[in-house]
Parts: C-alpha cells; structure tokens; sequence
C-alpha cells in the first residue's frame, strides 16, 4: 500500500514537472487580418508575429457569433454558444425591452459563465496548476467572476464589457487597483501579468490576460 502510494506520488510529481506554462493572450474583437502574420500590409505587429512564429497557429477558426461574450464562454468550456447559452454579449437587451423597429426579436440567452460546465482553468487547476486572469471577465457579475470559476488570482476581471475608468488610471475598476495617474491600462494588465510569470515557479501556471482593447464599435 505504502509502495502504491510513494509511486503514485512520484508519478504525480513527474507529470507536473512536464507540464507547459501557458499563456493565453486575448485581445477584444480583434479582425484576424488585423495582424501583419495574418497578411495585413497596414498594421505592423511584430511581437504578436514572433509569438505567432514560435508557437502554434490555428487557421481554420471561426467565431460563432460576432460579438465578445459568446466566444470568451466558448474559449472557458469548450463548448458552442448552442450549448453553454451565452449568444449575445451579456448585458444586451432581448424582447420586447430590445425591440426598436424590428419585428424579429432576439432570443433570451444565458447571463453567466454556467458553473455547471467546467472552464479551462478548473480543469488545469485540477491538473495542479496555479491560475491566474488578468483583465477583461464579461462572463458575469457576482457569483460568476474568474475567481468562482477556476482562477486563483484575478486582476480587472469584473461584469462589464469595456474599462469603467477608460484606458488610463484612475480606473475605477472594482478588481484591481488605480496606478499612479495616466498609466495604460495594457500596460498595467501586461506588467502585472508578467510578475504573476515571474513569480513561484515549482508548479506549472496558466496565465490568461485578456486586454480590453482592441475593440471599436460595434
């Protein structure tokens, strides 16, 4: 029995020590051809080009829908906007309370990231990781914030869409701090996910930082 279990114990501890760190990096509704490696001659990127370079790239992606919320749940479960419910950015009127001059009504959707799905980070925090979430939620309020769903650590991460303070400090975001006046808000998501990088290092991390820009309107 003893045997079994220093076994099991090591091969646990092997299996973490092969672990990959991972980082996952989101930008808001970003146009995939907005990336000089995705062939745009106009914007120049070449920071996101090398990472693109020595990581892995998926070309044959689509988004199920065209707004923000829908793909970060898909992103966090795994799932299509069919199956986890949230097919409209959470925060969008339906009904009769959306209704304008269009006889076409939208459908009712799900307000919150169900806890009855599993999210990425709950998966990779039951493999041992350490997990941390760095900037834009929009998965819902209290009760379905990244640290209910799998994140140890959560910097800006919060129920609304866009940065209630705008781009530079003060922020006035209830999850993460004002630096000092007129510092970027990337810049801020970025350094502070960066500390997290270089912070205790037994244990393999997943580290998501999801800015709010890029987005413009809709």
């Amino acid at each position: 029995m003893f045997r079994s279990l220093l076994f099991l114990g090591f091969a646990w501890a092997h299996a973490l020590a092969d672990a990959p760190n991972i980082v996952f990096i989101l930008a808001d509704d970003l146009g995939v051809r907005d990336l000089s490696i995705e062939g745009s001659a106009y914007h120049e990127t070449p920071h996101i080009d090398r990472i693109a370079k020595e990581g892995v790239r998926f070309t044959h992606g689509y988004a199920t829908c065209q707004v923000c919320s829908p793909s970060r749940a898909s992103i966090m479960t795994g799932k299509y906007p069919a199956r986890h419910g949230i097919t409209d950015w959470i925060g969008a009127a339906t009904g009769l309370e959306w209704k304008r001059n269009n006889k076409i009504l939208p459908s009712e959707y799900v307000r919150h990231l169900p806890h009855e799905d599993t999210s990425l980070a709950e998966a990779l925090k039951k493999g041992g990781y350490r997990t941390f979430f760095a900037g834009k939620w929009h998965l819902g309020g209290e009760g379905s914030l990244p640290e209910d769903h799998g994140f140890d650590h959560n910097i800006g991460g919060h129920h609304r869409g866009s940065p209630p303070g705008g781009f530079f400090s003060p922020f006035r975001n209830p999850k993460m701090t004002d630096g000092p006046k007129g510092q970027s808000l990337p810049l801020r998501l970025a350094n502070d996910t960066a500390t997290f990088i270089k912070g205790k290092a037994d244990t393999p991390f997943f580290a998501f930082l999801s800015f709010y820009s890029v987005h413009g309107p809709i």
